[in-house]
């Protein structure tokens, strides 16, 4: 069977798509790991559970900043593949996903800087 270029490049998303649902799962297990730390630290005042918990609370946030710019770099080319010939609605959407996009990338980006910057951990990160 012959597919046109648009059908093969949207099943090769979906594949790179099918991969970041791995590493979603291997960072459901870190975070998961990271919270022991956390409550070590809360209930025993344990200064290496903390140092723990804050790498690899900036662990998780790293990955997350490395697929949250891939998912901005798919969105900004989606607006660059966009044709004269779309409809207004289609566009609508493709602007509104890059600026989704844009957004959570720009929360990772806060959330690995409170990750970094919070020594006592005061501020509760999440993916809220």
């Amino acid at each position: 069977m012959k597919y046109d270029k648009e059908i093969l490049n949207r099943l090769k998303q979906i594949s790179i798509e099918n991969k970041i649902w791995i590493i979603y799962i291997g960072i459901i297990f870190l975070s998961w790991y990271s919270n022991s730390y956390e409550k070590k630290y809360f209930l025993f005042n344990d200064k290496i559970s903390r140092k723990k918990y804050q790498e690899l609370t900036i662990l998780i946030f790293s990955i997350l900043i490395i697929v949250y710019a891939h998912f901005l770099k798919s969105s900004f080319d989606d607006i660059n593949n966009l044709k004269e010939t779309d409809t207004k609605h289609k566009k609508n959407l493709v602007y509104l996903s890059f600026t989704g996009s844009l957004l959570i990338f720009i929360s990772g980006l806060i959330f690995l800087y409170i990750a970094f910057s919070d020594e006592e951990l005061n501020v509760e990160i999440a993916f809220n």
